[in-house]
C-alpha cells in the first residue's frame, strides 16, 4: 500500500501508537496529528511533522478539518486505563461528511453531544472501553448514520445491531 497522506494517533497505548509501525508506514512527509502524550514520545525524525492538539481543539490535517473530542473512561474502576485529558478522539470532515474516530473511551458527555456524524468508529471491549450497552446508549444519544464497532475481542458485535435498533446502521468488519 502507498504511504498515508496523514496520520491520526489517539493515545500512547501500544495498540494505537507503535513507533516501529509508524516508522514503517509514515513515508517521508505524512503529517501526524496527535495528543501531547504521544508527541512527547515521538522519535526525532517524526516529531517535526507532528502537531499535538488538546481535547476540544480544532485543527486540520492534509486540508481536512479535524475536531478533537475527549476520549477517557468515566467508570470509577476503569479511569486508570484512559484518564481524562490525555486521549483524543477525532471528528474529520470530508466535504459534507463527518467521520468520528473515538479512540479508546467510554460514552463521555463530549461523545454524546456530537451532532451531524455520518460514520462513527466506536470501541467496545471491557474493561478498557465501552460495553455493548454503553455503545448502544451513546449511539441513541448522538445518532450517527453508520457505526463500526472495533476492539470487540471477546464481545458479541452482532448483538450491538439489536440494541441500536433504528438509531443507526451497524456494520461489522473482521478487525480487532
Amino acid at each position: 500500500m502507498p504511504p498515508p497522506t496523514g496520520i491520526l494517533i489517539t493515545h500512547g497505548h501500544g495498540d494505537h501508537f507503535d513507533v516501529a509501525t509508524l516508522n514503517a508506514i509514515a513515508g517521508d512527509s505524512a503529517p501526524i496529528l496527535t495528543s501531547e502524550e504521544v508527541l512527547a514520545r515521538l522519535p526525532g525524525a517524526l516529531k517535526p511533522r507532528a502537531t499535538a492538539l488538546p481535547n476540544g481543539a480544532n485543527g486540520e490535517i492534509v486540508g481536512l478539518p479535524v475536531e478533537v473530542v475527549a476520549a477517557y473512561n468515566t467508570t470509577e474502576n476503569r479511569k486508570r486505563y484512559h484518564p481524562e485529558g490525555i486521549g483524543n478522539g477525532y471528528v474529520i470532515g470530508f466535504g459534507d461528511k463527518r467521520v468520528y474516530v473515538a479512540g479508546d473511551t467510554e460514552d463521555t458527555p463530549e461523545m454524546r453531544a456530537l451532532t451531524g456524524i455520518d460514520l462513527a468508529f466506536l470501541p467496545m471491549n471491557l474493561p478498557y472501553t465501552m460495553s455493548l450497552e454503553q455503545v448502544a446508549s451513546a449511539v441513541a444519544a448522538f445518532r450517527p448514520g453508520i457505526v463500526y464497532p472495533y476492539h470487540y475481542q471477546g464481545g458479541d458485535p452482532a448483538k450491538l445491531a439489536e440494541l441500536v435498533g433504528d438509531a443507526a446502521e451497524v456494520r461489522l468488519a473482521a478487525w480487532y
